[in-house]
């Protein structure tokens, strides 16, 4: 999701001047580059910020956290500000806002890189070339960040009174002293890069394909001027988010079995001994 945001939030790049000089192409580009970071990183820690008490209830019913796993989504989340405070709807989200940023920065601009890679080497363009790019994306960024998502889920995965960490970095600490060293921020990767392949993949292209389809059919409808280039439609803000939403939704949708098993394996060392999944 936070992935189609950042897509949606940016516009294509600048057109690029043909002039020389400080001012001239090659600046021009580094400062694409660098909103394109920092659109992707905001668009994603916004995201997450809104969405964290849906994902901290998801995570405790994927995992049969025994005091809620009775319970269904709705109930959840009444229940557990009656059980934590407020505050519990938010459980991980200080590890999720760091891992964030540098997630979707990495994704986005590594989607951009691939993408324009997949164009020149292979000379595949089209709707194909956004899928693969969008695949090898997801996976770079996972990758990269993979650490900080296996200690965010052991955070939000803990229920107060029954605490095993007392923060990100004791965490950090006892994951590596006691689950293997590095190897143990790894746990569940797997099943994350098999799920990450179609969610990143179906997420851009159906956001590409919505964006080429709404432009190409109504575009005074739909689409506005750049503001960095006049004579470039792009799609309104209110019809990116749509778009971003709706692709979200149908990639979450595709992996989200994969989704499943990453958290039980993240969670196998904490689960009762009958629900371990290592």
């Amino acid at each position: 999701m936070a992935a189609a945001a950042a897509v949606a939030a940016a516009e294509p790049p600048p057109a690029m001047p043909q002039a020389a000089g400080a001012g001239g192409p090659a600046a021009r580009r580094d400062f694409y580059w660098l909103r394109s970071f920092l659109a992707g990183g905001i668009a994603g820690c916004c995201a997450k910020t809104t969405v964290a008490p849906l994902d901290r209830v998801k995570v405790l019913l994927q995992a049969h956290n025994h005091h809620y796993k009775h319970l269904g989504v709705f109930s959840a989340l009444r229940a557990v500000p009656q059980k934590e405070g407020y505050l519990g709807l938010y459980k991980g989200n200080g590890a999720m806002m760091i891992r964030i940023f540098p997630y979707g920065a990495i994704q986005f601009m590594a989607f951009e890189h691939y993408k324009t890679l997949i164009t020149t080497k292979l000379g595949v363009s089209g709707h194909v070339h956004r899928l693969m790019a969008g695949s090898m994306a997801g996976m770079t960024a996972v990758i990269c960040t993979y650490p900080l998502d296996m200690v965010r889920v052991r955070l939000a995965f803990q229920v107060k009174g029954e605490h095993t960490y007392t923060g990100i970095i004791h965490a950090f600490k006892t994951i590596y002293a006691k689950e293997g060293g590095f190897l143990g921020f790894y746990r569940g990767l797997m099943p994350t890069i098999l799920g990450m392949a179609p969610y990143a993949g179906v997420s851009f292209f159906t956001f590409g394909t919505l964006k080429s389809v709404g432009l190409s059919h109504a575009p005074t409808l739909l689409g506005r001027p750049s503001s960095d280039n006049p004579n470039v439609l792009v799609l309104k803000t209110h019809i990116n988010l749509l778009c971003g939403g709706v692709a979200g939704a149908i990639a979450q949708t595709i992996s989200y079995p994969f989704d499943v098993t990453r958290r039980r394996m993240q969670l196998g060392t904490v689960l009762p001994e009958f629900e371990k999944c290592l």
